[in-house]
């Protein structure tokens, strides 16, 4: 099992260390930045992206789990050719080609010295050396559908969602807010939307199954059958049985609003998602945290809240705040008031690790 669970919050990065009696805190780097992704290279190193608001956004290595950092080259844009017009379709305002965050890293298969990396204003990056350079994945972000793209709750469109087939890694999904779910199967050189029977209720009727509008706020594949994906989408809750062909729509109470979804590795059946109200109410249900599991690929839900607050809460998690480790056994969830919960047992009971951390962007099991 995991024995490292790396926490990304708005004021430093996390790393707690499991031992006899749970998780303790093993030590912090960054503490006031903000840590917006974070992940393990091929090669064993951690990356850690930051913010630092007008300052730019970096990226930071560390070869000894996590006790020194360097800094490295992050992804960046190239220069927009001269006279080229590249116009949000919702602010009509000038798409940036310069990065605003850096929002996912994903390594690629056990082994590999491949990483990805999603960012605002929707562009994809590829590393072949783990990380030490970068190259924007050109045949995205010229796609003739990236016009249509728009922010949801940023000013810009962001691919937040790296899904790398474990028999092919060069067959990726990526998923972009607002712009759909996406497929390659040569590595990035060409691309194919899938989103067939998602539903954007937030357009108008006539454009609801259109492609390139579609929110995707997670989407994740099940490391066993990497042909079964999930996602929790701005108008609910889809699964995938053929690699995003067709989707189907799933109804999960106590609501189908959120944003986090985690799928376990071995069991193509069994998905986590954490409900709040609805767009307008991004807070619990009733004041209630829950954790809504389902064994049978979406047949029936449970709600899961031993150990979670069921009175008063206002927690929010975020798309990247909800982990599951590489047997299935341990979830770590962190919210935006600073509580962090583990699981042991797949979600039956919860155990508060911190009720003081920042705001939780992102866990992560190494």
């Amino acid at each position: 099992m995991s024995d490292q669970l790396l926490v990304a919050t708005r004021k430093g990065l996390m790393i707690y260390e499991r031992d006899g009696r749970g998780w303790r805190l093993a030590t912090s780097a960054f503490l006031g930045d903000r840590v917006s992704a974070v992940c393990r290279a091929g090669d064993g190193a951690l990356l850690a992206a930051l913010d630092h608001g007008h300052f730019g956004r970096k990226l930071q290595r560390s070869e000894d789990q996590g006790r020194a950092w360097s800094e490295v080259p992050a992804p960046s844009y190239p220069e927009k050719p001269a006279g080229l017009v590249d116009t949000n379709p919702n602010s009509q305002k000038e798409t940036p080609w310069s990065v605003e965050l850096l929002w996912a890293l994903e390594p690629g298969n056990a082994g590999s010295s491949r990483l990805w990396c999603g960012t605002i204003p929707g562009g994809l990056f590829r590393s072949d050396d783990n990380g030490a350079s970068w190259q924007l994945v050109e045949s995205l972000w010229l796609h003739p559908s990236r016009s249509s793209w728009f922010g949801g709750g940023y000013d810009w469109p962001g691919i937040h969602s790296i899904c790398v087939d474990p028999r092919d890694e060069d067959r990726v999904t990526v998923g972009v807010s607002c712009g759909g779910v996406w497929t390659t199967d040569d590595g990035g050189a060409s691309w194919e939307a899938r989103t067939k029977g998602m539903i954007a209720r937030f357009m108008p009727p006539e454009q609801q199954e259109e492609p390139a509008v579609q929110d995707p706020h997670r989407v994740v594949a099940c490391a066993a059958a990497p042909d079964v994906l999930w996602t929790q989408h701005h108008s609910g809750v889809f699964r995938s049985t053929d690699g995003g062909a067709r989707w189907t729509e799933l109804e999960v109470p106590p609501s189908s609003f959120g944003f986090a979804v985690a799928v376990h590795p071995d069991d193509p059946e069994t998905a986590w998602f954490v409900p709040a109200i609805a767009d307008e109410r991004r807070i619990p249900v009733d004041g209630a945290v829950v954790v809504t599991r389902t064994r049978d690929g979406g047949r029936s839900f449970e709600a899961l809240r031993d150990g979670l607050p069921q009175r008063g809460a206002f927690d929010l998690v975020y798309r990247h705040a909800l982990a599951v480790d590489d047997r299935g056994q341990r979830l770590a969830m962190g919210s935006t008031t600073g509580n962090l919960w583990t699981s042991d047992d797949g979600g039956d009971h919860w155990t508060c690790v911190s009720t003081h951390l920042p705001p939780i962007h992102a866990v992560r099991f190494v």
